[in-house]
């Protein structure tokens, strides 16, 4: 059966949207297949993690307004002390794996310019610490071993590198946007490269930042090397902590953090529930979303066992009810009051989440569907 969709634009012309360049517009060559296929895996690991976690604030914006002192000390010290021992990659990629987690985006380089991975175009990396290996390949290879599909964050604003032109650190100023920075936007280009060609095929790709001159430049680059990546943020929806009230035209992510920011913090922490956090799966999947749940591994390289404690509820809901998510898209009726729809692609079938607050263990009760009919032999 085909549905006919009718979409009414209004266009609101003001004199800023009128002058816009076409620098700010969103460059989209995601192959329509590709997206469907990233659509489908639905639900993912995204993990924030960078050398200062040491400091256990946020990541990367201690920088901006910092003293000269504060800044030498952040980019020739901090290094010096990082060192996660207990980094194990396998044992997050088995834990995602059992969270019916179908990818992985893991932080190549946040905003500081600090590069998990080994580069030849700064030694402002994970190769000149304590520890000395390479992050980002560790976690590619034990994702990838798992059937995960792999993706990579990228930031192409550096504090670290304006502050090495002599810059103020900022994300405001025009020259610290790659549109404005020559120098820059050669030097993110030429990680950009090292990140897609050095881990083999790298199927999803996250770029952050304020610049979408600097995010398209880089995300043409990405389908020149891969045609077939998915570039998600920077050329799609991605929004963050926050879900659409409906379903939008075109391919999107939610993207959430497990605690109140995005790396890991060791105190004054407010963890969101397995409860909570499934309900958001359910909701964001209904709508046809993707759920970008993401963790914040400790300065010794383990996620917290707050983050474990949740993860492992997941998985233990996923057990029973994975076959829900596997195959299925929106129905067009996406909820009734508190219980959400999803259907099978190719089999009749409608899988219905049912969203009780006040319902005690063992107790039985009787739901009626108005919206939803079943046929004669329905089981």
């Amino acid at each position: 059966m085909r549905y006919t969709k009718r979409v009414l634009i209004v266009l609101f012309l003001a004199i800023s949207f009128l002058v816009t360049s076409a620098q700010d517009q969103i460059l989209n060559l995601n192959q329509a297949d590709r997206e469907q296929w990233f659509t489908d895996l639905g639900f993912g690991m995204f993990i924030h993690w960078s050398f200062d976690v040491q400091l256990g604030m946020v990541i990367s914006h201690s920088m901006v307004g910092a003293s000269s002192d504060y800044l030498d000390r952040y980019i020739n010290e901090l290094p010096l002390t990082f060192n996660p021992q207990l980094f194990n990659p396998e044992q997050w990629a088995s834990a995602a794996k059992l969270a019916g987690m179908k990818y992985v985006v893991f932080t190549t380089k946040h905003h500081n310019g600090f590069c998990m991975y080994n580069t030849l175009t700064t030694e402002f990396n994970i190769m000149n610490t304590p520890y000395g290996k390479d992050l980002t390949k560790m976690v590619v290879d034990a994702f990838r071993k798992e059937g995960i599909a792999i993706g990579l964050y990228y930031s192409p604003d550096d504090f670290y590198f304006l502050h090495q032109q002599g810059l103020a650190v900022s994300r405001a100023r025009p020259e610290a946007l790659a549109s404005n920075n020559s120098e820059l936007n050669s030097y993110v280009k030429s990680q950009m490269k090292e990140l897609m060609t050095q881990y083999g095929i790298i199927d999803i790709v996250f770029l952050d930042g304020n610049d979408q001159f600097g995010k398209t430049e880089l995300a043409k680059l990405c389908w020149e090397i891969n045609p077939e990546v998915v570039v998600t943020r920077g050329a799609i929806e991605t929004p963050e902590q926050e879900t659409p009230d409906s379903p939008l035209p075109s391919p999107w992510e939610s993207c959430y953090t497990l605690g109140d920011q995005w790396q890991f913090r060791p105190t004054n922490e407010s963890y969101k529930s397995a409860n909570n956090t499934i309900r958001k799966l359910i909701e964001i999947r209904a709508k046809g979303g993707n759920f970008l749940l993401n963790f914040g591994p400790d300065s010794e390289g383990s996620f917290p066992p707050e983050q474990w404690g949740v993860l492992n509820e997941i998985s233990l809901w996923m057990f029973i009810n994975e076959e829900a998510f596997e195959q299925t898209e929106p129905h067009q009726q996406i909820r009734e009051e508190n219980i959400w729809f999803l259907k099978h692609k190719t089999e009749q079938t409608i899988y219905a989440f049912i969203v009780e607050d006040n319902w005690e263990h063992g107790e039985r009760k009787t739901f009626q569907l108005s919206s939803i009919q079943a046929m004669e032999n329905a089981k």
